[in-house]
């Protein structure tokens, strides 16, 4: 991660200089040394930085970044310090963009003390979207995790429903006389009467068999389709599996790319260790070596298919669960 530390004064000077000191690959930006003021840089240093450290008063700090705030899954962390290094203040991006652990950071570092304003960190709950980031999981609404967390902070009864064994820190969870839900599921459709959250783990592998040269649209169009058939998300796929023969496939590496997932192949050798629990056909052991590709890939690649081989236009696709 990258830090820019902004100074406006001699005594912002030496504490940035301290921070740069201890802290890796940051970079000091001192008012003095631009004709027109660090003014002018502020946009090209929001988007080059994850990390904004302001040493001046607050205000100056959230005049200048205005105009470059977009939300609060995009937006780099930034915290102010006093010019006399009395507090290090989080001020933008706390949860995912991790400034109230910078503001720590900070104030071990320069002997001030932080502060934290965010309500989930004042109660010692976990905000919803602290607890995602802490678990790999993909919010599928942001709004909807402000309304979670904000029943929680008020004392509200969650209830969790999960098919992964994560648990969020949170005392009050019960699954009678609940205020709100968060689901932590890879099924598409939710139904609930109340306000609810839908947390997306990382779960599902898609393995995939498909004749050479076969384009991302052709995948993607199978892969969407056998996941509206059996209601489930696509953004908790993991990986697309196949076989080793098929690691240079662009339709296939085209198709990761665009869902944003890994790719894993498996060997001739790694597929027939398994395959014998299913179906295999004579014309794909003759064209690449073993009796099926789908299935046994989307099972060794998470231990568990919850669903079989679907042929669609010269791709096949088999869904598995990571346990």
């Amino acid at each position: 991660m990258k830090c820019a530390v902004i100074s406006f004064t001699e005594a912002g000077n030496k504490i940035a200089k301290t921070i740069r000191g201890r802290i890796p690959n940051t970079d000091i930006y001192s008012n003095k040394g631009y004709p027109a003021g660090v003014k002018s840089e502020i946009g090209a240093i929001f988007e080059e930085y994850n990390r904004i450290v302001f040493v001046c008063a607050v205000g100056i700090a959230v005049r200048l970044i205005a105009p470059y705030i977009k939300d609060k899954t995009r937006d780099p962390a930034v915290v102010v310090v006093d010019d006399l290094g009395r507090y290090a203040i989080s001020l933008l991006s706390g949860h995912l963009g991790g400034a109230n652990d910078l503001a720590r950071e900070i104030a071990e570092v320069t002997g001030a003390q932080a502060v934290i304003t965010t309500a989930s960190e004042a109660r010692g709950i976990e905000a919803v979207d602290m607890f995602a980031q802490r678990c790999c999981l993909v919010i599928e609404n942001m709004e909807d995790a402000k309304t979670i967390t904000s029943i929680m902070v008020n004392g509200g009864t969650l209830r969790v429903v999960s098919e992964i064994n994560r648990r969020i820190n949170y005392p009050r969870i019960s699954d009678t006389g609940y205020d709100g839900s968060l689901y932590i599921t890879s099924r598409a459709t939710i139904f609930c009467d109340k306000p609810y959250c839908v947390l997306r783990p990382k779960n599902l592998t898609v393995g995939v068999g498909c004749r050479k040269g076969k384009s991302k649209d052709d995948i993607l169009s199978a892969i969407y389709t056998v996941f509206k058939e059996n209601d489930l998300s696509i953004k908790s796929i993991d990986c697309l599996a196949s076989i080793d023969l098929k690691k240079e496939e662009q339709g296939l590496i085209q198709a990761c790319e665009e869902l944003g997932c890994d790719f894993k192949t498996f060997t001739k050798e790694q597929i027939n260790s398994v395959q014998q629990s299913f179906a295999g056909s004579s014309f794909v052991k003759e064209a690449v070596g073993v009796g099926c590709v789908c299935e046994p890939c989307a099972y060794l690649a998470s231990g568990e298919i919850i669903v079989g081989k679907r042929a669609l236009n010269g791709v096949t696709v088999s869904v598995g669960r990571k346990k």
